[in-house]
């Protein structure tokens, strides 16, 4: 076996089971910040418990970016990114087959995907010389140089729309699109690629969207590993030099913000299912509120919590009328939906519409109760270790404090934050954010 299969074969067995050993030396685990000389941003937490490094790259280049008639262009990118690497400064070009092939054989991973708010390039490798050099170059090739062959988009477009056909013959799916257009209105957040919009999308739009977006001046990288700051700059110098790196790096058009519902919307959609889908919601808040604590714990005990929330002991437990019911909000750069959502018999509906209305409307305006309070608390501080028990996870939090303008310190006051909060806290972030009578209520395959 040569030494990269050696290593390779090594990054297997650690990369499966690495965990972080303790709460308290996590949270003692500093975050750093500092912009390159490119323009790029840079988190680093040093972990040196283990020989391994994460790296996220994010660009903002997500779903929000999509202009309206090409939804779905940003995911476009996102896989086309993964489906070859073109020939350049003396390397081979590599197809789809090739590139799978040279990250298995290096044992190390990288994955590309496109959110809301991002499109994404995350790297796992060992940090010893010999992998990690060339897992940067490689996924620097990939970032910088993807080959946008025609033939793989003409077949992944087409796998696409076959996919989205089925998901639209799911009585889910229809709710769910009908839910999000009512609340989300004309923003982006709320738009959904079709069979139209992707046959809209061409590879020359896919680069000019890549070439306008995925530049180092606008890169946020996100480490977390065994390499202190001094490798960490010359891995980000690594990983970024294919790119273009303008000067100055030019803003951005802006998003506009999701704009608040003015009135109530009922929408009921006959379709034949053996469940009723019944959707309660409006736009929510974004992830950078301060209210956003005290709505987590707010949201934990309302309907949150699994078996232990209001909704649940309320619609399923002492009425039987469904399985499953939750409620949870989606922060994001922008608004994000808060969401009620439950599936019923389609003779009970009505009445778990009813329900659910019910202890909203309550909730709202009462709050929770101290035993409910301390509950939640016990069961989001208890499981606080659980947040940040790998490598994986703390980049995720890192992710979310630098995307969203949070304090570096932020996880280490969480807790406390959160022990911190009163029911008045807890009642009056409810009251602010939520207004039971200006909701959309979307109700799918409901008997008259």
């Amino acid at each position: 076996m040569n030494a990269i299969k050696y290593i390779a074969t090594r990054a297997l067995f650690i990369s499966a089971g690495v965990v972080f050993y303790t709460q308290s030396a996590w949270a003692l685990l500093p975050i750093q910040h500092w912009r390159e000389p490119s323009g790029a941003q840079v988190w680093l937490v040093e972990s040196p418990a283990i020989p391994m490094v994460d790296v996220q790259i994010d660009f903002d280049a997500g779903s929000r970016r999509d202009p309206a008639n090409q939804a779905g262009l940003a995911s476009a990118v996102a896989t086309m990114a993964s489906k070859g690497v073109r020939a350049g400064r003396g390397a081979a070009a590599l197809d789809e087959n090739a590139l799978g092939e040279a990250w298995a054989d290096l044992g190390a991973q990288f994955e590309v995907g496109a959110g809301k708010d991002a499109l994404s390039y995350s790297l796992r490798s060992l940090t010893e010389p010999d992998l990690l050099d060339k897992a940067v170059l490689l996924a620097a090739r990939q970032m910088a140089e993807p080959a946008w062959p025609q033939d793989v988009w003409e077949r992944e477009r087409a796998r696409w729309t076959a996919a989205l056909r089925e998901a639209d013959t799911r009585p889910g799916t229809v709710a769910s699109q009908a839910f999000a257009a009512a609340v989300y209105g004309n923003h982006p957040y709320g738009q959904r690629a079709t069979e139209d919009t992707l046959a809209r999308i061409q590879l020359a739009d896919m680069q000019q969207f890549h070439t306008r977006h995925v530049d180092a001046c606008r890169a946020r990288v996100h480490i977390v590993g065994a390499v202190e700051r001094a490798q960490a700059r010359l891995l980000v110098a690594a990983l970024l030099a294919r790119l273009p790196a303008s000067d100055p790096c030019q803003a951005l058009p802006a998003v506009p913000e999701v704009a608040p519902l003015v009135a109530a919307m009922e929408k009921d959609i006959p379709f034949a299912s053996a469940q009723a889908q019944v959707l309660v919601g409006q736009p929510g808040f974004k992830r950078s509120d301060p209210d956003f604590l005290a709505l987590l714990v707010g949201n934990h005990i309302l309907g949150g919590g699994g078996f232990v929330s209001r909704l649940t002991e309320e619609v399923r437990e002492k009425r039987g009328l469904s399985y499953s019911v939750y409620s949870g909000f989606a922060p994001g750069l922008h608004a994000g939906a808060f969401t009620i959502a439950l599936q019923t018999r389609p003779d009970q509906a009505a009445q778990a519409l009813q329900v659910a209305r019910e202890v909203l409307d309550r909730y709202v305006a009462e709050g929770p109760t101290e035993e409910e309070l301390r509950a939640a608390k016990d069961n989001l501080v208890g499981g606080f270790a659980l947040r940040i028990d790998s490598n994986r996870k703390l980049l995720s939090n890192v992710v979310n404090i630098a995307t969203n303008g949070l304090p570096l310190d932020y996880l280490d006051g969480w807790t406390k934050r959160v022990e911190a909060l009163t029911v008045a806290d807890i009642r009056a972030a409810m009251a602010r954010k939520l207004q039971p009578a200006r909701m959309v209520t979307v109700v799918l395959g409901a008997q008259p």
